[in-house]
């Protein structure tokens, strides 16, 4: 590019900043590729605190360069002389407040004196490249893959397509342009497999993992879930013929998968079973004195304290003595066996049965004691039952059995002895899988902790103790949660995510994906998802809004601090990823809320948390305001409160009754929504209303500037209400509504 040019020239002192400027700064824009409307030369901008003198006259900015995809900026370069240095100093903090102004909200700022070209990212201390300008095309893939116009993204580039169809034979298979999944159903208890054999603290929806699995690998992959937990990934992994390496900190995670998918025959599993029932019927610890005598001969856990917030202090005080002694005895029988797979089902099954024997455990209104369930699930802390449930141990171990056995048919054409070494099976952190090759893993879909939500470990202390599984102050350390018995601070919970977000990107191929399932309310954790994910290399490819199935007794506990369903985010691992670019705003915080809120809310007529917390988290991802939702809005709820109404039987909130919308919303839209609710309420007051009552009522409510004609109002009208008469209207019967498809 420069090879005609004397560097010798820049120690002249007549070679200046607008020579840098024009004679070389110039050609390096042009290079790139940015055409003259993509360049704002010397915009003029208002420092956003600073002002000067009595009269508080206010300090302008002046960058040379900011480099415009479609509405936002992209990066700002400023010139300077080649005297000048651009290292550190005032020349650097100038282009800093440029990078950050809020009208700009560039990723990249960058200085040029003629002699060096330097690069920062907005949210890194250190350079992301220097170099002198003399040696640039030794760097100029690294600049391209920065600052060319492609490089950024403003919003989602991908079509959301249903791939529900299976391929034709013929078709290529293109790891590259894979669609996104659109929101899928919900089979939950469908997969014998995961429902029924054992309780954990959160599952995800398998038919929705296996879908997302054959949409981005093929059969032979490695699929990896580095946040493992009931191991949903991993088997769903192996029953569509691909590998699976499943990790987890928590020993029983890996314990259950383990033993879940041990190739087991089925006939010595019975023999076994039966052989330990008849002899556990035979000594079964009932009275006093047996139960005492079992206390003394079969260990149990002893002296194991459980979190603070417990009801109790320790492991054995979630028992009675007689729950204590017969599932010492139990356990005593199970460990004989010598065949380790069917030592390892039967161990299963007793740990599944934990659920049920312990005082945490109380029945269901109206419902049989065995269909009941455990405060440890239902609040997440080891919380004493009012009135708990004492149930038959044998008679449940055997049902344990029965279940075991339907998930064990269920799998064993996809696992079994020829399969399961195709299973890596792994207790360690997702911040180390130094064990993993780089490069070597096609597809990762993973669920992570929550920040505060689960501390995982802290709640598996009975399963972990009763089962002998060590849990070190390391694996402690390692957890990626916020709070629990560690006090985990945000910023190691953070530190951690990122840590394990680095790890998935070294271990994963080009050109493969990444679904990060989250429900969080928090913005920080989105922002730093994507941060992470991007400072990496991996490039976002599109959040998708997940349902979870039936609402949990959590989120019917706690309807504004708990979020039912997810948001799965995508990331593709490309050579040259482009860069989600921070939107330039002309509204405040505040105002974006509310504009996102109230189109939700009239789009579909009410709307719940999930659905506004889904639609701005989005929206701050693919227009790049997530940073500043998550220095205001870390929790939506006050807000929403605030400003809107809240139905606590439907769950949803709607515009205040008789109040205008505070944004601009599509006229359509706004009419649409004002007719349906009132008519509603008509409807629910049994009354009909003719168009001229109507109108009256629904004009005063739409925002002065633009005022629907009649006809817009009959238009719209027509598609929601059905004529009464000649004059009256009222709303379409339930089923005759497709008002906000």
């Amino acid at each position: 590019m420069f090879q005609d040019f004397d560097f010798q020239q820049l120690y002249s002192p007549d070679f200046k900043e607008d020579s840098v400027r024009e004679v070389l700064i110039l050609p390096i824009i042009h290079r790139l590729g940015y055409k003259h409307t993509q360049v704002v030369r010397s915009k003029t901008l208002q420092h956003p605190f600073l002002k000067i003198g009595s009269k508080k006259r206010p300090v302008n900015l002046v960058p040379d360069y900011l480099f415009k995809i479609e509405d936002s900026y992209a990066w700002v370069l400023d010139a300077k002389a080649p005297t000048e240095t651009i290292t550190s100093g005032d020349n650097l903090e100038q282009i800093f407040s440029y990078a950050i102004h809020p009208e700009v909200r560039t990723k990249f700022f960058s200085l040029c004196n003629g002699k060096e070209f330097i690069l920062f990212r907005q949210d890194e201390k250190q350079p992301i490249l220097y170099f002198q300008l003399q040696d640039i095309e030794n760097y100029w893939d690294e600049i391209v893959a920065y600052l060319s116009p492609s490089s950024f993204q403003s919003g989602k580039n991908f079509t959301y397509t249903s791939v529900k169809k299976a391929r034709a034979k013929s078709e290529v298979f293109d790891y590259a342009t894979r669609p996104l999944l659109e929101e899928l159903p919900v089979y939950k208890q469908s997969a014998k497999r995961h429902f029924g054999v054992h309780g954990y603290f959160t599952k995800q929806v398998w038919n929705v993992v296996q879908e997302y699995i054959r949409n981005f690998s093929q059969v032979g992959d490695v699929i990896l879930d580095p946040f493992g937990g009931s191991g949903v990934t991993a088997i769903e992994a192996l029953m569509t013929d691909r590998k699976a390496i499943h990790i987890d900190l928590n020993p029983m995670s890996v314990f259950m998968v383990n033993s879940l998918i041990a190739p087991t025959d089925i006939d010595n599993l019975h023999q076994a079973f039966t052989e330990i029932k008849t002899e556990y019927l035979a000594n079964e610890p009932k009275s006093d004195a047996e139960i005492s005598k079992a206390l003394k001969k079969y260990p149990y856990p002893k002296n194991l304290p459980l979190p603070k917030g417990s009801d109790v202090e320790s492991i054995e005080q979630l028992f009675t003595p007689k729950q204590l002694a017969q599932l010492g005895y139990l356990k005593n029988l199970i460990l004989k066996q010598e065949d380790k797979n069917i030592k390892q089902t039967l161990l299963l099954m007793f740990s599944g049965l934990l659920n049920k024997v312990n005082l945490t455990y109380h029945a269901s209104e109206g419902r049989s004691e065995g269909r009941g369930n455990s405060s440890i699930f239902a609040y997440y802390r080891y919380r004493i039952a009012k009135d708990p449930a004492f149930v038959d141990v044998m008679t449940y171990y055997d049902s344990r059995l029965k279940k075991v056995i339907a998930a064990k048919k269920e799998m064993e054409a996809k696992i079994n002895n020829r399969t399961i070494s195709n299973a890596q099976i792994v207790q360690g952190t997702a911040t180390d899988l130094s064990f993993i090759k780089n490069e070597s893993v096609d597809y990762i879909y993973t669920d992570p902790p929550y920040g505060k939500k689960i501390p995982y470990l802290d709640l598996s202390v009975m399963w972990n103790g009763w089962l002998d599984l060590p849990v070190t102050e390391e694996d402690y350390a390692q957890e990626a949660i916020e709070g629990g018995e560690h006090q985990k601070s945000k910023d190691e919970y953070n530190n951690l995510i990122a840590q394990s977000i680095q790890e998935m990107y070294r271990v994963l191929k080009f050109d493969r994906w990444m679904s990060f399932v989250f429900a969080h309310k928090d913005p920080e954790f989105w922002h730093l998802i994507i941060e992470t994910a991007e400072k990496c290399g991996l490039e976002y490819a599109g959040a998708v809004k997940q349902g979870n199935g039936q609402t949990s007794f959590k989120k019917r506990q706690n309807p504004f601090t708990v979020l039912s369903g997810q948001l799965i985010i995508n990331f593709r691992k490309v050579r040259k990823p482009k860069y989600i670019m921070k939107a330039a705003l002309g509204m405040n915080t505040g105002e974006i809320i509310i504009q996102t809120c109230e189109g939700i809310i009239a789009k579909n007529n009410g709307a719940t948390l999930e659905q506004i917390n889904d639609e701005l988290i989005i929206k701050g991802l693919e227009l790049g305001f997530l940073d500043l939702l998550k220095k205001e809005y870390s929790d939506l709820t006050p807000f929403l409160l605030d400003t809107f109404d809240y139905d606590d039987k439907t769950e949803l909130f709607t515009i205040r009754k008789d109040q205008k919308f505070k944004t601009h919303v599509d006229l359509n839209l706004r009419v649409k929504y004002y007719l349906y609710s009132y008519l509603r309420r008509q409807d629910l007051e049994k009354k009909i209303s003719s168009f001229d009552q109507i109108v009256l009522h629904i004009l005063p409510l739409l925002k002065n500037g633009i005022t629907p004609e009649a006809q817009t109002i009959l238009n719209v009208l027509e598609d929601i209400a059905e004529p009464v008469g000649t004059e009256h209207w009222r709303l379409k019967q339930e089923g005759q509504l497709g008002l906000f498809i």
